[in-house]
């Protein structure tokens, strides 16, 4: 565990780090698209660097998901690239968000525990 700060809503135990390269697009529509990606809650950070076209990001993955990203991508006609290489990256994203969310839900448990009612010892 780190000791940094993160926003409000952010676990560290769920926070995911995500890459995606995104189609060429206008740079007011991306920056629209990045400023209400940013006010998501449970999203970390957001950044976007135009030389490699790549957007990074960093969310709880047990609050939102791949799919409320591009939701707000689409509404801006911003595309994420169709190699398939970052299709291949999408479709492994979405299965380990799919993870996190529903051990999220799960009550941790140990074979350990001493069971209820406790036990004496037998003489």
């Amino acid at each position: 565990m780190s000791n940094s700060e993160h926003r409000l809503g952010v676990s560290e135990t769920n926070l995911v780090r995500r890459n995606l390269k995104l189609e060429p697009s206008d740079t007011a529509s991306l920056q629209a698209a990045i400023d209400e990606i940013d006010r998501l809650y449970g999203l970390d950070s957001v950044s976007f660097n135009d030389n490699k076209r790549m957007l990074y990001l960093a969310y709880d993955a047990s609050r939102i998901c791949l799919d409320c990203v591009e939701e707000i991508l689409d509404k801006y006609a911003i595309e994420i690239s169709h190699g398939w290489w970052t299709r291949f990256k999408e479709n492994h994203y979405r299965f380990v968000d799919q993870n996190v969310k529903d051990n999220a839900k799960q009550e941790p448990w140990s074979c350990h525990q001493s069971p209820q009612g406790g036990r004496g010892k037998k003489k």
